[in-house]
């Protein structure tokens, strides 16, 4: 077992350290101005995956091999994780797919380490290593590791990743991180299988030290993020929330919900007119998938907005390519014009391109599931009557100021 106190992290250490490089602060590209241009990067190494999880959007085979034949190479990953660092990027995080099914996993954490961008690492844990440990005891990410939990016990894990011996290898991985006292987070997604473990669950996550909340969950599924496999969307769709199913869940345990909620709502709802970017896809942030597409977010992959870096930078991608062809876009659906466009919910209904583009192909047409939950919340709230439709109502304002004020007098 390998102990991390033997790895001193005071100054003299780190001026020993192969993988930290001292620079002069005035002449990094960092501080030449107050805004960098890129500020994280999610890149996804691979889509393949070790498992074969019922509700993942993304996910392929491991052994696909046309797909492992597509990926970035090692050299154009680093590539692309030099312009970052030239771009004032500070944190990277390795997600697919599983990312530690890349061969040159290790030496591509490295080298981003190198570059002293922080790693975020999104894993199902199952590759976890004893060198894996070492690697990450001697060159820690600085942020904590975020591992995907299906369930709390074998039957329940492997019905949902489809995957003979996963329960095993997962907690194993979990346990060689615990033992080794490297950091990390877990959380997971809420589905029929696993749902009567959430209080066990929530009780184990408790006792790592490193867990400051409560784990987060997936709670509404999305579709295939490259709409390939109809026969999967039929399966994920069997396993969403009903919108009282949602309400349940958001209230289990929850005594602050409709307080915090109404706060929320007080400051972040209204209706986003044609507008089709409210969010922060594309500022300063991004996605590279595996095959060198950079897109303004991990799920969002409508050809009108993913730029190839095959032919390109990320310089050209986010500025002007994302600040001004892609955020500049508005809405050309009637349906959306007609109500997304006119609807106070938007903030608690988390419809958005990305949405739109996995559920219809298109930017803007409205999800009626995420209108269904939206409105859900909001007949809840008190903010709708049973019979109306968000879009139609004027008063909202006054409704949140009413509600949230008696909310407060309470």
């Amino acid at each position: 077992m390998i102990s991390p106190g033997k790895f001193s992290h005071n100054c003299e250490a780190m001026e020993n350290n192969t993988y930290i490089e001292k620079i002069q602060i005035g002449k990094s590209s960092l501080w030449k101005d107050n805004t960098p241009l890129l500020s994280k990067l999610d890149i996804e190494l691979t889509e393949r995956c070790n498992f074969k999880c019922i509700h993942c959007y993304i996910n392929l085979p491991e052994g696909d091999k046309t797909a492992k034949s597509r990926e970035l190479s090692t050299e154009q990953v680093k590539t692309i994780l030099n312009e970052a660092a030239s771009l004032g990027c500070l944190t990277v995080r390795f997600t697919g797919g599983e990312p530690l099914l890349r061969e040159d996993f290790e030496e591509l954490y490295t080298y981003t380490r190198k570059l002293g961008l922080k790693v975020i690492l999104f894993t199902n844990a199952s590759l976890i290593s004893p060198h894996l440990i070492e690697l990450f005891a001697r060159i820690p990410p600085l942020k904590e590791i975020e591992i995907t939990v299906y369930g709390m016990c074998e039957q329940t894990y492997e019905e949902i990743t489809r995957t003979p011996g996963s329960f095993n290898l997962a907690w194993r991985g979990i346990n060689l991180l615990l033992e080794n006292k490297i950091p990390f987070v877990v959380k997971s997604v809420l589905l029929p299988s696993n749902m009567d473990e959430r209080k066990k669950f929530v009780s184990w996550a408790s006792t790592i030290p490193w867990m400051d909340h409560s784990p987060n969950y997936v709670v509404f599924l999305n579709l295939r993020a490259r709409r390939d496999l109809e026969n999967k969307n039929r399966i994920i769709k069997k396993f969403r929330l009903s919108p009282e199913e949602s309400i349940k869940f958001l209230l289990d345990g929850n005594e602050s919900y409709t307080k915090d909620t109404l706060e929320f709502c007080n400051h972040f709802i209204g209706p986003p007119g044609d507008n089709l970017f409210t969010c922060g896809a594309g500022l300063r942030s991004g996605c590279v998938d595996a095959y060198g597409n950079f897109q303004p977010c991990m799920l969002l992959r409508h050809p009108d907005v993913v730029y190839e870096l095959k032919s390109g930078t990320l310089k050209d991608a986010l500025d002007p390519f994302f600040s001004k062809e892609v955020r500049e876009k508005k809405a050309q659906n009637s349906d959306y014009l007609s109500r997304c466009a006119r609807c106070f919910l938007k903030g608690l209904c988390e419809q958005c391109p990305a949405i739109s583009w996995m559920e219809h192909g298109t930017l803007d047409t409205p999800v009626e599931y995420l209108c269904k939950i939206g409105h859900a919340q909001a007949r809840y709230l008190g903010l709708l009557k049973e019979d109306e439709l968000a879009w139609e109502v004027e008063d909202w304002e006054a409704r949140i100021a009413q509600l949230t004020n008696k909310n407060i007098d309470q």
